[in-house]
């Protein structure tokens, strides 16, 4: 028998970056969790310990600050290019860099009805992603959100399911539907404007998952990776994954009322899980991408 070293990458996991960027009195800020993960010719630290070939997260960590100050972080993309690029070029025993963003959203507070020019409030626990994997010639860039919950009160049914001995679910022809959404989506190019493609992807999600009247939520992930490929040019597939938040019509009638469909209980577990992926038939190869 012998045994073999596999595939096996390091890095620096969840640097957290905090920018601010001043105009006089007026700031802007940009909230980052940066990931970074190197594959390449690090044999001989795993087999011998030797670590002449490999770059220190510590120095990693430091890449991040560093080009967070020597020029504008801008968008996540942009960012996350910029240190995986400069990994895999800079260092000849990185054959592939990955970086990974979450980007936290800050929205200014109103004071007196007028934006406050370094005041803001947290926008919530969803998160704006980014991927992106460089080698030495090329790139790839992976985008989307998390924890983007969704919740409409009718517009939805569910019914026409096979049954057998362990069903107690009954049919619905109208319920609350109500969803946490994970999207990440590949871009087929990277002259993108990053910001603007994010906003249409992100504004047809919402729309699509607001506008179709849903049989499924397996119906309304494909409406809603339909949406946002039509919304946005530069998308070539997404991937969706879609919890089903679910809202039990709450039994009222021990106590003589009615429950027309307005109180719920809503549990926090178990859920539905529902993934797909919706892409355009002339989609570029993904190469490194996932």
């Amino acid at each position: 028998m012998t045994i073999v070293l596999g595939d096996n990458q390091y890095g620096k996991a969840e640097t957290h970056l905090v920018r601010v960027s001043r105009d006089g009195e007026t700031h802007r800020i940009k909230d980052l969790v940066v990931s970074i993960a190197l594959a390449g010719d690090f044999g001989a630290s795993h087999l011998a310990g030797d670590n002449s070939k490999v770059v220190p997260t510590d120095t990693q960590k430091n890449t991040v600050f560093a080009f967070a100050k020597e020029a504008p972080v801008g968008e996540s993309e942009e960012f996350a290019l910029r240190l995986a690029r400069h990994f895999a070029a800079d260092f000849v025993s990185v054959h592939r860099a990955r970086v990974t963003i979450e980007e936290h959203g800050w929205s200014r507070i109103e004071v007196g009805g007028r934006p406050h020019p370094h005041a803001f409030a947290s926008a919530g626990a969803e998160r704006r992603l980014t991927t992106v994997t460089s080698t030495k010639d090329a790139a790839w860039v992976v985008s989307g959100l998390s924890d983007l919950v969704l919740l409409k009160s009718t517009g939805s049914e569910f019914w026409g399911y096979p049954k057998d001995r362990y069903t107690t679910l009954e049919e619905t022809r109208d319920r609350v539907l109500s969803t946490g959404v994970l999207a990440r989506w590949r871009y087929g190019r990277l002259d993108v404007d990053w910001a603007t493609a994010f906003t249409r992807a992100r504004g047809a999600l919402v729309e699509a998952f607001a506008s179709k009247h849903s049989l499924a939520l397996q119906q309304t992930l494909y409406a809603m990776g339909s949406a946002a490929l039509e919304a946005c040019s530069d998308l070539a597939e997404i991937r969706l994954s879609l919890t089903n938040r679910h809202h039990f019509a709450v039994d009222l009638s021990p106590f003589g009322l009615e429950n027309a469909n307005e109180v719920f209980y809503a549990p926090d577990r178990p859920y539905g899980a529902i993934e797909g992926t919706v892409t355009r038939d002339d989609a570029p190869e993904p190469g490194l991408a996932w």
